[in-house]
């Protein structure tokens, strides 16, 4: 089958199944962004992040307002980030804050300084990595190539081709500076075609899903009604 033909068919393909854009990978490296927060930090369970804090004490509740800094990049040794100009680095710190932004400002009022009833919010990437779009959709649609890359995805929790994120963040009383929260995740891409001919999806899906999992954690903890859980 030639390639003009395989992509043909993953046009039809897309139609009529549909595949995660982007799955929770199994592990993850941790930057130094969270600092000694981390002592803090337990395994998230189900539906959570892949490392998780959250305050007892903290009234949610009694919050009306985020302060969200810029989003930063901590590039660690062995990160993504080593292969990127700094043009390209913070076009993806400003397309991950532009995502949370959209998602929290629905629900809570944005503010520019800090005090009662403020959440302030920090968010850092730590890792982003590109995907490779030819085999990505091949390996979503020819048989042979398919379980090639769902056996790397058994052995090390990310199929073949797709690219990937990793972000920490915390939340803390804009008054007291006083720790509500700190999580750290890692996603890869899943076996999907939508995006498939652009590198740069696996990891912009990413940060769809944490922006409205941060909207959707938020909305729970203060009793919200009709909190909308993001599609995995």
């Amino acid at each position: 089958m030639t390639l003009g033909r395989i992509l043909s068919t993953a046009c039809a393909v897309a139609l009529i199944a549909g595949c995660a854009a982007s799955q929770q990978a199994r592990d993850v490296e941790t930057s130094g962004f969270l600092g000694s927060d981390y002592g803090l930090l337990r395994e998230g369970q189900e539906n959570e992040a892949l490392l998780v804090y959250r305050n007892p004490s903290a009234n949610w509740a009694a919050y009306d307002k985020i302060k969200l800094d810029p989003v930063t990049i901590w590039a660690g040794e062995g990160s993504g980030f080593e292969d990127f100009s700094q043009p390209d680095r913070q076009a993806l710190a400003d397309s991950f804050y532009s995502a949370i932004h959209q998602e929290l400002a629905t629900d809570y009022q944005m503010v520019d300084a800090l005090g009662p009833g403020v959440l302030h919010v920090q968010v850092a990437l730590t890792d982003a990595q590109t995907s490779n779009p030819t085999m990505d959709t091949i390996s979503s649609i020819v048989p042979q190539a398919l379980l090639i890359s769902e056996a790397k995805g058994l052995v090390t929790g990310k199929p073949g081709f797709v690219g990937e994120a990793s972000a920490e963040a915390r939340i803390a009383d804009g008054a007291s500076g006083e720790l509500l929260a700190a999580a750290v995740d890692r996603r890869v891409g899943g076996k999907s075609l939508g995006g498939s001919t652009d590198s740069w999806n696996d990891v912009r899906q990413s940060f769809v899903f944490w922006a409205q999992q941060f909207r959707y954690r938020l909305c729970t903890e203060r009793g919200g009604t009709g909190c909308q859980a993001p599609e995995a």
